[in-house]
């Protein structure tokens, strides 16, 4: 009788977990990216010229970047 019982448990959970129980959502996690800031390696592009140069190296002007003061110098 007791096996029956537990037999009967064990098909009923059985069955939860592989076909009633909501799997989390992949798009529920991805829902909305963050916007990365950029870290210290990471390679940026001149605004005037066009050479990509480290963010730690660029100089930043107006929310653009600049590989050198005379790139700074002759924005537009």
């Amino acid at each position: 009788m007791i096996m029956k019982l537990l037999l009967v448990i064990g098909v009923i959970a059985v069955v939860y977990f592989m076909f009633i129980k909501k799997k989390p959502s992949i798009t529920s996690q991805k829902k909305a990216p963050k916007k990365e800031t950029p870290k210290a390696n990471d390679m940026v592009e001149c605004a005037s010229c066009g050479v990509y140069v480290e963010i730690d190296e660029a100089l930043l002007s107006d929310a653009k970047y600049y590989c050198s003061s005379e790139c700074l110098n002759a924005k537009d």
